[in-house]
């Protein structure tokens, strides 16, 4: 393939660092540079920054442009990264500066909008090969077929659209299109990034990281049924999986409800801060390599649309070796279900699949491994999906 010059824009890494954000757009940066790309990252929004060392938002952008100086020199994309603080009259920016944000906008071979949440500006709008990287599938689809002229206009800016949702276009996924072309991706993960000599050891439990409770913020009704975004309901409806799978389970998250969080301790849950990991990217990987594996649910609308979606963090598990238990939203069409990554529908499910990993945990390690490297390998995910865009 030739040398391209690709450019990812987001709209809240720098300014929202969320550590599974981060390696989210990590590994299609490295991704992209070992298929021998010259790779850039702006971060360019009208967003405020919040900056969690003073739990506030403001204008001033200098935690943001520190991380991402950071992760530039860490790997290797330096000189090759901007802050632009779009919600100032001055534009004023960090790492490049305005002149040659706008020189790559109207340069790039491809410009990735990963998570699809980069706003549009006169800037930006000078290429015309935009790639829309759709993270959350169903709702994008939904507001398409409800007539949201706001989200058809949005799409319509793309040269091409790509989705998680490996369903989306078949009769799997119930949503009709518009005759709108979706491309199914998958997560790009960096496999050697996350590979660990080191086995669990002996206290090592299932885990996870999650936020608790976001319905609302992508909560939407569709032909007489809501589908909801938030986690919180589908941890709720298997809250006995410990119990019945005879394996204590620990969640990294933060209920407030202290009913809530009482019914899951009765239910053999652990739990554990969010904080420090939520914004320390290292931390993040130490703690998914320590754990013995990891037990998750799926978003409400993933499931019952049939989507087909799967976890970037479910995927960095894999790549540790650490064998996963997720719910089923049609992602076994394509892989999965042979050692290594379990999806479940029930109880009895949950409780199988941790006998089987107990029963062969190296074997079991090994197999979550072989699903990364061949599932998810960013250089063969983003091969593909740069070849399908015809970039």
């Amino acid at each position: 393939m030739k040398r391209k010059k690709i450019v990812v824009v987001m709209g809240f890494m720098g300014s929202m660092p969320i550590a599974g954000v981060i390696w989210q757009h990590v590994h299609y940066i490295v991704g992209l540079q070992r298929l021998g790309h010259e790779v850039y990252y702006i971060e360019d929004s009208a967003r405020i920054p919040y900056n969690p060392q003073t739990f506030d938002t403001n204008n001033d952008f200098a935690y943001a442009a520190q991380v991402l100086g950071q992760l530039a020199r860490e790997f290797d994309f330096e000189n090759r990264w901007a802050f632009c603080a779009r919600y100032l009259p001055e534009l004023p920016t960090a790492g490049l500066r305005l002149t040659r944000i706008r020189q790559l906008y109207r340069e790039a071979d491809a410009i990735l909008n990963i998570c699809g949440t980069q706003e549009f500006n006169d800037d930006l709008l000078q290429s015309e090969r935009i790639l829309y990287v759709e993270s959350d599938p169903g709702l994008e689809q939904i507001k398409v077929d409800q007539g949201v002229t706001s989200t058809i206009d949005y799409l319509g800016k793309h040269h091409a659209l790509f989705t998680f949702g490996e369903n989306i276009g078949t009769e799997r996924f119930p949503v009709p299109l518009h005759k709108l072309k979706w491309l199914p991706t998958r997560q790009p993960i960096v496999t050697d990034l996350w590979k660990t000599s080191r086995a669990p050891n002996d206290t090592a439990v299932f885990t996870s990281i999650a936020n608790w409770s976001t319905s609302g913020l992508k909560d939407i009704a569709w032909r007489g049924e809501k589908y909801l975004w938030s986690k919180s309901r589908e941890f709720l409806r298997f809250v006995a999986a410990p119990k019945k799978s005879g394996e204590s389970f620990e969640l990294a998250t933060d209920i407030k409800d202290e009913k809530t969080r009482a019914k899951f301790l009765r239910n053999d849950w652990h739990f554990t801060s969010p904080s420090e990991m939520s914004v320390d990217y290292w931390s993040y990987r130490d703690y998914i390599r320590r754990s013995k594996g990891e037990f998750t649910v799926a978003k409400d609308q993933y499931v019952r649309l049939r989507t087909g979606w799967f976890s970037d963090r479910s995927a960095c598990y894999l790549a540790a070796g650490r064998p996963v238990i997720t719910q089923q939203t049609g992602f076994t069409d394509h892989y999965g279900n042979d050692g290594g990554l379990f999806a479940f529908d029930s109880l009895g499910e949950i409780a199988e699949a941790v006998r089987e990993i107990n029963a062969d945990y190296r074997r079991q390690s090994r197999a979550a491994r072989t699903v990364a490297r061949e599932v998810f390998e960013a250089e063969k995910v983003l091969r593909d999906l740069l070849e399908r865009a015809n970039i």
